[in-house]
């Protein structure tokens, strides 16, 4: 009926709009999320009260455990796939302890598992494979050949110098040289620094210059233990460069674990210790692009203190001008050597052999003089030439400890 007066009341010639059924949900879309919500944090808490999962959150390592037997399979590998889960830690601890008695040796591997709710501690022993090369590459280096083991003492880095029964390392490595005949003729020492970083350059200095000359290392580079073991081989005396600020720090930055004026003496002594730690068999240490710290009475003093305790000498370089080691040193009756030129300050065959002509000029008047230079394949061919002459000229190259104990004698 109401269909019927819309048509008659209609205007002529239009349609009436007839009135269209909407379909309603009896939820909003807000109501659908809330309940998706609702849902989901239902789920997780259902997981969470009844799955048992005490380490759950914990971080978790897999670690495969290869066997003595182990090396008998082909290629000599482990078969892929086999780990050891945290779970089974226990099981893990007592197949360790029942193979440990069989392969005890000194490249096993021990690690220690935590439980995370307990605070449990578990070892396991992990025997080696007799590869020495399996040890990071940031470990401790190993003890050199050549090296007395009284002479060192364990830190949190490394092995590092001590005095032993009277023993001091400047003594112990010092290199062989006739300290009788020292003491009647002028001598020179020749100190080259630089070395440990590039191994080519460090060979050709071990290898081409005499062996009464001394060899300084950094404590960076691939293998600096290995080259200065190799130095030591060859009879070369070595130092170890420890890296100090310059004045023109950060700009020139000498490396990792720099000494800085900034710091306290505290937090440069740990520094030293990683330095000292890095090689062995060095008769005492010298700054490395250390102006400023050198100059620095306050910064320099606990540094050779702790030097001149632990049995080595100092060796400035003479790049600081205002350096306070000298007067450091003088106080701690500690050797002290300080470089007079440096050699090869101009880097070509001319300039460096008028260095060194200097250098023979101030030992004939002085007794003794102390050039330094870099490993630099012209520097090296020019000492090396120079040095065949020497004698015939009534100068005696001598190592640095010869130089510095007559130096502290005239």
């Amino acid at each position: 009926m109401a269909e019927t007066v819309d048509d008659l009341s209609a205007p002529l010639g239009k349609k009436t709009a007839r009135s269209k059924r909407r379909l309603r949900l009896p939820f909003t879309a807000t109501q659908a999320l809330a309940a998706l919500l609702g849902l989901f944090l239902v789920t997780f808490l259902g997981f969470a009260l009844f799955n048992h999962d005490p380490l759950g959150g914990e971080p978790v390592v897999h670690v495969t455990l290869r066997q003595a037997g182990d090396h008998n399979a082909k290629d000599g590998k482990a078969a892929a796939g086999e780990k050891a889960p945290a779970a089974s830690a226990a099981s893990a601890v007592q197949s360790a302890k029942g193979h440990t008695a069989q392969t005890a040796s000194s490249d096993q591997k021990r690690i220690t598992i935590i439980d995370g709710s307990s605070g449990a501690r578990h070892d396991v022993v992990i025997p080696g494979d007799g590869n020495s090369e399996n040890v990071a590459s940031d470990a401790a280096p190993a003890m050199m050949t050549g090296i007395n083991p009284r002479l060192l003492e364990k830190s949190r880095y490394g092995m590092i110098p001590v005095v032993a029964d009277g023993l001091k390392s400047f003594n112990v490595y010092a290199a062989d040289a006739d300290r009788a005949k020292a003491a009647k003729m002028p001598v020179v020492s020749i100190v080259v620094g630089g070395l440990g970083v590039g191994a080519a350059k460090t060979v050709d200095a071990i290898m081409k210059l005499p062996a009464a000359v001394t060899l300084a290392f950094t404590p960076y580079g691939a293998d600096p233990a290995k080259l200065a073991e190799r130095a030591r081989a060859q009879r070369h005396e070595i130092l170890l460069q420890i890296p100090m600020e310059p004045y023109d720090y950060p700009d020139n930055d000498p490396g990792p674990q720099t000494l800085l004026t900034t710091l306290g003496p505290e937090q440069n002594l740990d520094r030293l210790y990683w330095h000292l730690s890095r090689l062995q068999g060095y008769v005492g240490i010298s700054d490395f692009m250390g102006a400023r710290f050198v100059a620095t009475e306050p910064a320099i003093q606990p540094i050779l203190r702790e030097a001149a305790k632990r049995g080595l000498g100092f060796f400035d370089d003479g790049s600081a001008p205002r350096s306070a080691a000298s007067a450091v040193a003088t106080a701690l009756a500690m050797p002290f050597g300080k470089g007079d030129i440096t050699i090869d300050a101009v880097p070509t065959p001319g300039e460096i052999d008028q260095a060194l002509a200097k250098l023979e000029e101030l030992a004939k008047e002085r007794g003794y003089a102390i050039g330094t230079a870099s490993a630099l394949p012209v520097s090296i061919e020019r000492i090396a030439n120079w040095v065949k002459g020497l004698n015939s000229h009534g100068v005696m190259l001598v190592p640095l400890t010869t130089a510095m104990l007559k130096s502290k004698s005239s």
